[in-house]
């Protein structure tokens, strides 16, 4: 089980970009040393490190994720791989579902599975966490759960059933107020709610 935590840091944007800054997109690596010629200088010596195209770090070895969402910085971790961090499945998906707007470029990471979500709906239930050192933008809990009732019929009938047994374990602890909220903003609001009703609460 994975421990998935808010950073409870007063200053929490510092914080962020504490972390953030270890990883950086070449425009953030040229204005952090000053020119593609010092950039490459301190790659040769070994300062910061080419991850793959586009991506740098200060460290060698980094967390792929974190990765991820820095080459795709206006994704946000969703679909099974967000389930999965939130400690609601221990499978392990094969490839990072990326929700973006529904008029986004087509990704063509072969790690990823691009998600296209309507501009109004895409930013409903974004928040940032940590987890091994990673801030992560994913969906909370109570967006994850109108996504799984909403997807049900194309999810592998084990795996929805072992989230859902374990939605029902902590929805306690969920804002119901915030899963209502939710899901009047999405099509087909009333099958999503009658749903809730009948297979969480």
């Amino acid at each position: 089980m994975y421990r998935v935590y808010l950073s409870k840091s007063r200053n929490k944007n510092i914080f962020y970009r504490g972390l953030l800054k270890m990883i950086l997109s070449y425009e953030e690596a040229i204005k952090e040393y000053g020119s593609d010629y010092k950039l490459k200088k301190a790659i040769d010596s070994g300062v910061v490190f080419k991850i793959e195209n586009g991506i740098y770090s200060s460290r060698k070895y980094n967390n792929e994720l974190e990765v991820i969402l820095k080459k795709y910085p206006k994704a946000i971790l969703a679909g099974e791989y967000a389930f999965y961090i939130h400690g609601l499945t221990d499978v392990i998906p094969e490839k990072y579902s990326l929700a973006t707007s529904s008029k986004a470029a087509r990704i063509t990471d072969k790690r990823v599975e691009q998600l296209y979500v309507r501009q109004d709906l895409l930013p409903l239930g974004v928040q940032e966490i940590e987890k091994n050192g990673a801030v992560i933008r994913v969906y909370d809990k109570e967006r994850m759960l109108i996504e799984l009732l909403r997807n049900k019929n194309s999810m592998p009938y084990d795996i929805y059933k072992e989230i859902l047994l374990n939605y029902r374990r902590i929805i306690g602890d969920l804002e119901i107020w915030r899963i209502q909220e939710y899901a009047e903003k999405f099509p087909k609001s009333k099958m999503i709610s009658k749903a809730l009703d009948e297979e969480v609460m």
